[in-house]
């Protein structure tokens, strides 16, 4: 899985969301990725539920294809 696919998933999972991937470590581990991810979905909601809307969104492929995420959301502004 690479960082196109995670974001790919992210946003068709969650709405208007832009998602922004990179792999903060080194660039050939596909298995640690930095996610910046914008939505208004996120609004009003709590970090911990905003976190939890990119955990569904990214589903099982967090315990297969990625090992780590270093997960920042916000909406915009």
């Amino acid at each position: 899985m690479d960082a196109e696919e995670v974001e790919a998933l992210i946003e068709a999972a969650i709405p208007d969301a832009t998602a922004t991937v990179t792999t903060p470590r080194d660039p050939d581990d596909d298995k640690h990725y930095a996610v910046d991810v914008v939505s208004p979905a996120f609004e009003g909601k709590s970090l911990v539920d905003q976190h939890q809307l990119v955990h569904d969104a990214l589903g099982e492929h967090l315990t297969r294809d990625i090992h780590a995420i270093e997960l920042t959301t916000s909406t915009p502004e």
